[in-house]
């Protein structure tokens, strides 16, 4: 091991350092677009961390282990910084928490899709003049997504999300995981920086792993509240929509570090483990993230009462499941061309853009505005387009039910 091998984990704790001298030396009247800055480069560190430990982590815990619990320390960033927004919802209940915890769990669950998917297989493509195949095993990825999509679509139905809802989605998961850590263990020689902690003895390398398990936990914990807080303080200042902000800024700073590492495989040729890797990240967001929200926000309001939801709030959750949904008829055949990537992102950069003309659109219909109008409009195209391919492919959905097998 040499100080060459070590530049990406120096650099990445480097990253961390502004934000620990911040929250020494700084004072109430600091610039809430420097905290923010400073706090989201904290995570954006600690996530790289994060991404090169799970990787060397499975080659020493135990499969059953390993699926569980890795697969929530990879996304523990995102995580963290929803449930911020979910505690100070419980605190206080007439505040715009609630707004921001479903406007950070959307956009992330929606960029992941929209962007990480789709930039893969435009990647792949543009290299190796293919779509992207997924493994046989990821069949149970997309049964499960499949399955968690369908039951969100009745949440904005019934107009709320409940604990009854966070006990569904979190048994969803539980039966994913159930599966796949019942199945043998497939190992995959770590590349990049992980390969570095990958070649130490298995004794330093446990003790590595650990060490920048509780390193990156501490100091994404540590500024996920000076991060979130700060986004929304800077978009008052700066007069931006602060639940834009949250709903799209704050995810790329938690995931950036796993879109990253996704690409690289892309660039290597091995684009399926990729993809299949945002997959099951996808899935992971869908069902613990959003079951978690009531529960943690029981918690912190100290009753059952489900989490405030308006209409604004009810869409952004149905164009999220739409969207979901689309993706999961897209991948019935186990495989994400070209065309299906495109349609992927034009939907999303669409409906992305169109606060900015969704009020000049109106005008020229000669229609009332209604902010919302457009997110149902994307909404239903997005359910649409998932329908009739899950009509016309019916017999591929019926062979999803092999994804059940351990």
């Amino acid at each position: 091991m040499t100080l060459r091998s070590l530049r990406p984990y120096l650099l990445a704790v480097l990253m961390t350092v502004p934000a620990f001298a911040m929250h020494l030396l700084a004072g109430p009247d600091t610039s809430p677009m420097l905290v923010a800055l400073l706090a989201g480069l904290a995570i954006l560190g600690a996530s790289f961390l994060l991404t090169w430990s799970c990787e060397v982590a499975q080659l020493d815990i135990p499969q059953a282990v390993a699926v569980a619990v890795v697969a929530f320390i990879a996304v523990l960033p995102e995580y963290a910084v929803d449930m911020y927004f979910t505690w100070m919802a419980g605190q206080h209940p007439e505040s715009a928490y609630s707004h921001y915890a479903i406007a950070n769990m959307t956009g992330a669950n929606r960029l992941l899709i929209g962007i990480g998917w789709t930039a893969i297989v435009l990647i792949f493509a543009e290299r190796f003049h293919s779509g992207v195949e997924l493994h046989a095993d990821k069949r149970t990825d997309v049964l499960f997504l499949g399955i968690a999509t369908t039951y969100a679509l009745f949440i904005p139905l019934k107009g709320s999300l409940t604990l009854f809802d966070g006990v569904i989605l979190l048994s969803i998961y539980a039966g994913y995981i159930w599966i796949i850590a019942r199945r043998p263990c497939e190992e995959e020689e770590p590349e990049g920086p992980a390969a570095v902690l990958a070649a130490l003895p298995r004794r330093h390398r446990l003790k590595s792993v650990i060490g920048l398990f509780v390193f990156s936990a501490l100091v994404i914990l540590l500024n996920a509240e000076s991060f979130s807080e700060g986004l929304v303080a800077s978009g008052k200042i700066l007069g931006v929509n602060e639940f834009l902000l949250v709903q799209w800024l704050a995810p790329i700073a938690s995931e950036a570090p796993e879109f990253i590492v996704a690409l690289m495989f892309a660039f290597r040729g091995n684009a399926g483990l990729a993809l299949g890797s945002l997959l099951s990240s996808k899935l992971n967001q869908w069902t613990l993230l959003v079951g978690m929200i009531p529960g943690v926000y029981a918690v912190s309001s100290g009753g059952t009462t489900p989490i405030n939801l308006d209409a604004h709030q009810l869409q952004e959750i149905l164009l999220t499941a739409g969207q979901s949904l689309f993706a999961v008829a897209l991948l019935l055949d186990m495989r994400l061309g070209v065309r299906e990537a495109a349609a992927l992102l034009v939907l999303f950069v669409a409906q992305f853009l169109s606060p900015i003309y969704d009020a000049q659109l109106e005008a020229l219909l000669g229609l009332p505005h209604d902010p919302l109008r457009l997110h149902d409009f994307y909404a239903y195209v997005y359910l649409i387009l998932a329908a009739l391919l899950l009509v016309r492919q019916r017999r591929l959905v019926w062979e999803l039910r092999h994804g059940f097998k351990v």
